[in-house]
């Protein structure tokens, strides 16, 4: 049998869609490309939803493609996997969670959600918060406080307003939680160690340094009449009475509820580094 090379070519945002006058692949002059589909077989495959574990009609993205070429078949995504132990109930009885609890009852201390308030499902989704906020209820535990990192990318630029309303909606009906920081991705998320950035959003959540607004939603509609959208919203402490809602504390519980790791380990790190300055 004749061995012949192999080669797996992966174009970063290169899809096939319908034709119409929008679609920059299929108008884009590409002989070589249009060349091989017609002298070699060749197929198509799916790269969203179902076909890539996750929820059907999500987007799929780089890490989650990479993962199923790279596996040779259907891996069940982050977002699916925690999204189904939601709708089982087992998620209300993950240990970790529940030690969380106990440290802060234990110390009369705090717990702290930080996370991607989002969608998109590529870092978080905004149902898995809306879950965490459910469990502090059922254990009976209320001084729980919100750190809002806005999206940007994997959703519309100018939606994160629309879902920390809705996320301000669901603590009211819940009847737990306040949100203490509001901080773009660009800053709360870097993973290229860009530092100063990560050290803005350690400011405002560890020590409630940074703007300071009383309304969540009008810290973030302020920044959109500067031109600036979610993704680069500067770190914002939010107040009431002239004093943060709440900083990080000693003995306090924090739980990151982005289910993807690489943009959550330098805010962990900083966090979790008692000589932290960037």
């Amino acid at each position: 049998m004749l061995k012949q090379p192999v080669m797996l070519m992966i174009l970063d945002g290169f899809g096939i869609g319908k034709k119409y006058p929008g679609n920059a692949v299929e108008l884009a002059l590409k002989p070589n490309f249009d060349r091989i589909k017609k002298q070699y077989p060749y197929t198509t495959i799916k790269a969203s939803g179902l076909s890539v574990g996750l929820p059907e009609g999500q987007m799929g993205n780089s890490e989650v493609g990479h993962l199923n070429i790279g596996s040779g078949r259907v891996v069940y995504q982050e977002l699916t996997r925690i999204s189904k132990e939601i709708q089982e109930g087992h998620f209300f009885q993950k240990k970790e969670f529940l030690d969380a609890i106990d440290n802060a009852k234990k110390n009369n201390s705090a717990i702290h959600l930080i996370g991607l308030v989002s969608d998109g499902g590529v870092h978080s989704h905004n149902t898995h918060i809306y879950a965490l906020l459910q469990l502090m209820k059922r254990n009976d535990f209320k001084k729980v406080y919100v750190h809002v990192i806005l999206d940007g990318r994997d959703v519309p630029p100018s939606i994160g307003s629309t879902h920390v309303r809705e996320l301000i909606d669901m603590m009211n009906e819940i009847g737990v939680g306040k949100i203490a920081t509001v901080s773009g991705r660009y800053y709360t998320m870097d993973r290229d160690n860009r530092w100063e950035r990560v050290m803005l959003a350690y400011d405002a959540m560890v020590l409630g340094q940074g703007q300071k607004f009383e309304d969540p939603i009008l810290a973030i509609e302020e920044s959109y009449k500067r031109g600036v959208n979610d993704e680069f919203v500067v770190p914002v402490v939010i107040t009431k009475d002239h004093k943060p809602v709440a900083t990080l504390e000693d003995n306090d519980s924090v739980i990151f509820f982005n289910f993807r790791p690489d943009r959550a380990r330098q805010i962990t790190r900083a966090i979790v580094d008692e000589d932290f300055r960037g």
